[in-house]
C-alpha cells in the first residue's frame, strides 16, 4: 500500500513528538490576593470633598506566570469589567511593586513599574512584559498595587464593584 499524503503524516509524527516532550506547552497565569474594599474618609464640613485617591498595599494581588521555553517572550495585559455596577468617574490603576522571584537563569521581568497604569474597560491593554531564554520561565509572586481614583461626592452613593483581569499573551 503507498502513502498518497507523506507531508501529512511526517507533521502528525512530529506533533506527537513535540507534545509528548513538552516542546508544545502553553503559557499561564494565576491571580491571587484578596478583595481590596477600600473606604472613604467621612466628611465633617460642607462644602469638603473626598481625598479623590486610595491606594492598596503594595502587594494587594499576586500574580505568577509561566511561559515555555519555545515562546521566549509574553506580555502581561489587563482590562477591568464592571461587577455588576461601575461609575465612570471612577478609574482603576494599577503598579507592579517588585519582581517576585523566577526558576530561570537571565530571564527578566520589564515595565508597569514606575507609574500607575490605568486600566480600561473590557479590553486589555499591556502592562509588562516576562522574557524567558532557552529555559520554561516561571514567574512567582510578582506583587501588584491598585489604585483608585476619582472619588467624589459628586459620584451618587453606591456600591461599586469592579473585577481587575490579567491576561497573558506570546508576542
Amino acid at each position: 500500500m503507498k502513502r498518497k499524503n507523506k507531508t501529512g503524516w511526517v507533521v502528525g509524527c512530529l506533533m506527537a513528538v513535540l507534545l509528548s516532550t513538552g516542546v508544545l506547552k502553553a503559557q499561564s497565569i494565576t491571580v491571587g490576593g484578596s478583595n481590596w474594599t477600600p473606604g472613604t474618609t467621612v466628611i465633617t464640613e460642607a462644602g469638603s470633598d473626598y481625598s479623590g485617591t486610595l491606594t492598596s498595599t503594595d502587594n494587594q494581588i499576586s500574580i505568577t506566570s509561566s511561559i515555555p521555553s519555545s515562546f521566549r517572550d509574553a506580555r502581561i495585559s489587563v482590562h477591568y469589567e464592571a461587577n455588576p455596577t461601575w461609575h465612570n468617574s471612577l478609574a482603576i490603576q494599577v503598579k507592579r511593586t517588585g519582581t517576585g522571584s523566577h526558576t530561570c537563569w537571565l530571564c527578566t521581568i520589564t515595565g508597569g513599574n514606575t507609574d500607575f497604569k490605568l486600566v480600561p474597560a473590557n479590553t486589555g491593554t499591556e502592562f509588562y512584559q516576562i522574557h524567558s531564554n532557552l529555559c520554561t520561565a516561571t514567574f512567582s509572586n510578582t506583587p501588584i498595587q491598585l489604585q483608585l481614583t476619582g472619588i467624589s461626592v459628586t459620584i451618587p452613593a453606591a456600591t461599586y464593584n469592579a473585577k481587575v483581569v490579567f491576561t497573558i499573551a506570546e508576542f
